[in-house]
């Protein structure tokens, strides 16, 4: 069994240790292609003027709604038409979630990196088959696990021989309808040289708090993404709408892209700082 990389490219982007924050970003759910393709548009061309290579993500299907009438995305076969055409038009790379073995290979065909799901991240099966899809994949920390078991289940991927391996923490559930965010968990999960990511809207949801939707603090998500930079994170990702009031998924706790920019100069000035730290010793 070959070791994981301790920097892990996804089409083109090198995300790891020493390597400049990346970006990956998106609307929650694909809702049309002109969403997508705007946002995508927009988020490329602040990330080129902050110096952050970047990932589009979005998704097919959001499966793991509270409510039974929720929307859920456009379905496989219509959501991987507009992926692929962000990836051609914008010319960026793409990812996307996966959510049972029979979504691995058409997903795989089309995006550039596969993603567990954080509910599905002790899902074994679905973790193989994604490892063996010959694509990146970026499991991400389930809200009821601890930093100390996710190696466990990037090691699925990597026995399955899937060595570009990312891992994403997005918060712990805090009682009911809420969760908190431990930045030593960055700390922890890079100690076995896995590249992780910090997930900062998901961090702040409120599940279930808007009537049978997740609520949300996007207020407080320049706090979180300077939190997680100062704690050494090798990428954030950002869930990010035109217009997030009428967005169909993760209303609440999506960035407005007008606060995009400003966001990312704050938390991209203390990932310079801290990898000019980890490299020299001082403050350059």
């Amino acid at each position: 069994m070959g070791r994981h990389k301790e920097i892990v490219e996804i089409g083109g982007v090198a995300i790891g240790r020493g390597r400049p924050l990346a970006l990956i970003a998106g609307p929650c759910a694909l809702e049309s292609e002109t969403v997508a393709l705007e946002t995508a548009s927009r988020v490329a061309e602040i990330a080129g003027r902050l110096g952050l290579p970047y990932v589009f993500k979005s998704s097919y299907l959001k499966d793991n709604r509270s409510s039974p009438g929720a929307y859920s995305g456009p379905g496989l076969d219509k959501g991987l038409e507009i992926l692929a055409r962000v990836r051609s038009e914008v010319g960026v790379p793409v990812l996307t979630d996966v959510h049972s073995v029979s979504e691995v290979a058409p997903a795989a065909e089309v995006v550039d990196a596969l993603q567990i799901p954080a509910f599905l991240c002790r899902q074994t099966s679905l973790i193989e088959a994604a490892a063996g899809a010959g694509r990146p994949l970026n499991i991400k920390k389930g809200q009821f696990m601890s930093p100390e078991d996710m190696p466990r289940a990037a090691e699925k991927a990597v026995r399955a021989g899937c060595r570009d391996v990312l891992l994403t923490e997005r918060g712990v559930t805090f009682g009911y309808r809420d969760l908190v965010v431990d930045m030593r968990s960055i700390a922890i999960m890079r100690r076995g040289g896995w590249p992780v990511v910090f997930d900062v809207t998901h961090s702040l949801q409120l599940p279930g708090a808007a009537d049978g939707a997740s609520g949300g603090r996007p207020d407080l998500a320049p706090v979180l993404a300077r939190a997680a930079c100062g704690a050494g994170c090798d990428a954030l990702f950002i869930e990010t709408h035109p217009e997030p009031a009428s967005a169909r998924s993760d209303a609440l706790s999506m960035v407005a892209l007008e606060d995009l920019e400003g966001l990312l100069t704050g938390a991209a000035a203390v990932a310079a700082t801290v990898r000019s730290i980890d490299e020299e010793g001082t403050v350059a």
